[in-house]
């Protein structure tokens, strides 16, 4: 009897994908590690307040996005496997940093070099790409992202009890668990470079000759580029001006004082300019000389990406946030209850995602899949914004359970086209749609915290909405992405590191 192809060990591939999952989960399990402990943070650090707990938590967030960025851009160049197995080894550092911080600038500081770490998930991407043929990618793709992410969940549920029962005979237990939290990662990114490689055996690694911002094909692409590059930076003006509305200490003064926070957005600014300029540099001299057919793509398919990503993983990490005081609000339900139907809308990514990558695989139409998700998602949080307290609660309860497998479907069903854009540039373009969906959640949760429940529901739907209009209108379908097998045989480099079609015989 032939094995089920998830645990058939004796395939590398397979092996492969469920070390890279591991190491997405553990990324995510150190991402998450404040959230569970910081009640009891709390209760033992006399100096530490809920308002500190709020900066922590916006700057756990911050470095994400240009993390996402840098990271795609790394992985193109060096490799996935020592990209990821050194992320997980140096932002161990920053987790001893946290665990052992006796002050809030040292908490502050770790938390902010920690935020880096959201960058994993984008790692795997290439890795699995390049590890399974274009009918697989998507299935193989979702369960990666989706077994990776249960790593926030498994450090809400395991930390807690780590702190309390394993270490509670210490007056610092949550140091401790937090310590063994960031050598679980340390260990194992030692041991992931260990036990993968890159391509399968008989493959050559092709990415980028330099550490560069990403080609475009034609002069419209590199104005899309400059232009959609912009949200970006500006996300992060956004988190910094909601900085600057927290006071510190029951005083009137803020965190940041207006004089920082306007220094902020001018280094913001300064770092967006020197990104186009740089962006210019690459771009101009290539797109004079002529981008060879086969080295060209379409920009339009990486923006609308862009919108989905921010439309469904932007919308799950504002929903996430919000649910459980929604449906304790609404209800009257006890906060047990209410975190037990906020925890459905998290856990259904456990297979709702690798659905959406299954589902993008047999249909044979990427793109219609994507419609299709992206109008449940319009549709699921359209009634999710009627939800009230003349409903029962289990109609709630499945409404929401059903929206969560379109947004997470969606997410699945993104990961499954990004590979077959430009398979050189995965990292980069994987990066950028991953930016797009913090700078969703980082738009979503300010929006969410100027206007009610159900309006905020409504714009969650429009958004999607939008999405969808910008899929059906823009996206092409991908080329090749239903083969058998990756057809690299007939290809090579040039001196640049571009793929070249080599003379038959060659």
């Amino acid at each position: 009897m032939k094995k089920p192809e998830l645990i058939d060990f004796d395939q590398e591939r397979i092996r492969v994908l469920h070390f890279t999952w591991i190491a997405f989960f553990i990324t995510f399990y150190l991402w998450f590690n404040m959230a569970p402990l910081a009640t009891t943070m709390l209760r033992h650090l006399d100096w530490l307040t809920k308002e500190h707990i709020k900066v922590l938590g916006i700057c756990n967030v911050a470095l994400t996005i240009p993390g996402r960025i840098i990271v795609g851009i790394l992985i193109d160049r060096y490799g996935p496997r020592r990209v990821f197995g050194w992320l997980m080894i140096t932002m161990s550092v920053p987790v001893f940093a946290f665990a052992l911080g006796n002050t809030f600038i040292q908490l502050l500081i770790s938390r902010l070099v920690l935020s880096v770490i959201g960058a994993g998930f984008v790692v795997g991407i290439r890795m699995v790409s390049d590890w399974f043929p274009p009918k697989m990618i998507g299935r193989a793709e979702g369960f990666y992202a989706g077994w990776g992410n249960f790593g926030s969940a498994w450090a809400a549920m395991t930390l807690p009890w780590i702190a309390l029962s394993v270490f509670g005979a210490y007056e610092d237990g949550w140091r401790y668990a937090l310590l063994l939290n960031g050598l679980v990662s340390l260990v194992y990114g030692v041991m992931y470079m260990r036990l993968v490689k890159d391509m399968p055996d008989g493959a050559k690694f092709h990415g980028a000759k330099k550490v560069q911002p990403m080609e475009v094909s034609s002069w419209f692409d590199l104005f899309q580029f400059i232009v959609w590059s912009a949200p970006l930076m500006g996300a992060l003006a956004l988190l910094a001006w909601r900085l600057s509305t927290i006071k510190l200490g029951g005083s009137d003064v803020a965190f940041l004082s207006p004089t920082i926070l306007y220094l902020t957005w001018g280094v913001l600014g300064a770092v967006y300019v020197a990104h186009v300029v740089k962006t210019l540099q690459v771009n101009v001299p290539l797109l004079r000389a002529g981008v060879p057919e086969e080295e060209k793509y379409s920009f339009a398919n990486v923006a609308v990406l862009n919108t989905t990503y921010f439309a469904n993983f932007g919308a799950e990490l504002a929903v996430v946030s919000m649910l459980p005081a929604f449906f304790e609000g609404v209800f009257s339900i006890s906060p047990t209850a209410a975190g037990m139907v906020a925890a459905s809308f998290a856990f259904v990514n456990l297979f709702a995602r690798p659905l959406g990558g299954l589902v993008s695989d047999m249909l044979g139409s990427r793109k219609l899949v994507m419609l299709i998700y992206m109008v449940g998602i319009a549709l699921g949080f359209l009634g999710m914004a009627y939800i009230n307290a003349s409903w029962p609660i289990w109609i709630a309860v499945v409404l929401t359970i059903a929206c969560s497998m379109f947004v997470q479907g969606a997410e699945g069903a993104t990961f499954a086209v990004i590979p077959f854009i430009k398979r050189r540039m995965t990292g980069q373009i994987a990066g950028m749609a991953g930016a797009y969906g913090n700078v969703g959640a980082v738009c979503y949760l300010v929006i969410y915290s100027m206007v009610d429940a159900k309006t905020f529901f409504l714009i969650l739907s429009a958004g999607a909405g939008i999405s969808f209009l910008c899929c059906l209108l823009f996206m092409t379908e991908p080329k090749g992405s239903f083969a058998d097998e990756f057809d690299m045989d007939h290809m090579a480099e040039d001196e640049e590191g571009h793929l070249i079609e080599e003379e038959p015989g060659a």
